[in-house]
């Protein structure tokens, strides 16, 4: 039996480039609809969806490519590969957003802190609430959220690629 080589980099570029543009145009519409702030449960659950269905349909398009082999070690290239160049877009996208679009949105994610900290917490003192706000600040800033994106997309594609490549892996006979 002959053992064919599929382009894993060909996987990755393809469906990296189409989680880039699901993601930019699904963080797109968030902006239109001024959600960009919001800390709700369903944002993050859709982003983590979005991610699934991308790396898993990349796996079922190699291994139907592939004679229907799928090593994990195969998986965990294309899945880290794909969430590599999602999490660049990402980055990429936020730093437009924060730099060029809407320069003041550092000022609007720390006015919506300030008034969830002092909500949520009345009896702090002004103190307090600034240091809280100054940790924010520097986690919320273009370049530091960019990293923090970065690395969560990363490690996302990381556990789904682990995940989904045990699930569907197949490797060929010894024999």
């Amino acid at each position: 039996m002959t053992e064919t080589t599929i382009s894993i980099k060909k996987h990755i570029i393809k469906y990296g480039l189409s989680l880039a543009l699901i993601w930019i145009v699904y963080s797109f519409i968030l902006y239109l609809a001024d959600n960009n702030n919001d800390k709700t449960l369903i944002f993050p659950l859709i982003e983590i969806l979005m991610h699934i269905s991308v790396i898993v349909s990349a796996f079922y398009t190699y291994k139907s490519a592939n004679g229907g082999f799928l090593k994990l070690s195969e998986a965990l290239k294309i899945g880290v590969g794909i969430a590599i160049i999602g999490g660049i877009s990402a980055m990429v996208w936020n730093i437009i957003v924060m730099e060029i679009i809407e320069p003041n949105m550092l000022e609007q994610i720390l006015e919506k802190s300030r008034n969830n900290i002092i909500e949520q917490n009345p009896e702090m003192t002004e103190e307090q609430v600034n240091e809280n706000i100054a940790v924010v600040k520097k986690l919320n800033a273009p370049y530091p959220m960019s990293i923090i994106i970065f690395a969560t997309n990363t490690f996302l594609g990381f556990m789904i690629s682990l995940i989904g490549g045990a699930i569907m892996q197949k490797n060929r006979d010894a024999f």
